[in-house]
């Protein structure tokens, strides 16, 4: 009397997953890689140009907060930097955090005549 009578399910229930589970997700993908996925990536490109652009002369701020200027570049992996006067120290690339501004590019022929005028 209370007991409704139970009903099969209609055959071909497949396509009803597909469209209630899979399509959500194939929908929310290209949402990810567009606000989420290439951004970071087209910023993370950007940081590795800069990190790899660092030269002398340039003001560098590290993640610490010291702000300076860059009087030797080491290698790949490290700089140096001046914060004051006789102040030197020896930061890694990935611990700069921004290029505050750019440094002139060293001229060779400037170091030559230098050392001529130091040798007269």
């Amino acid at each position: 009397m209370f007991i409704t009578p139970a009903y099969a399910q209609a055959a071909g229930g497949g396509a009803d997953i597909f469209t209630s589970f899979l399509m959500p997700l194939l929908l929310i993908l290209p949402i990810f890689y567009f606000f989420l996925i290439r951004p970071q990536r087209q910023q993370m490109k950007q940081r590795e140009e800069m990190l790899s652009n660092i030269r002398r002369g340039d003001t560098i701020v590290t993640a610490g907060g010291l702000t300076g200027r860059v009087t030797k570049v080491i290698d790949d992996n490290e700089v140096e930097m001046e914060l004051t006067k006789d102040v030197r120290v020896r930061v890694v690339r990935t611990y700069i955090s921004t290029v505050r501004a750019k440094g002139e590019p060293v001229n060779d022929n400037s170091t030559k005549t230098n050392a001529k005028k130091a040798a007269k």
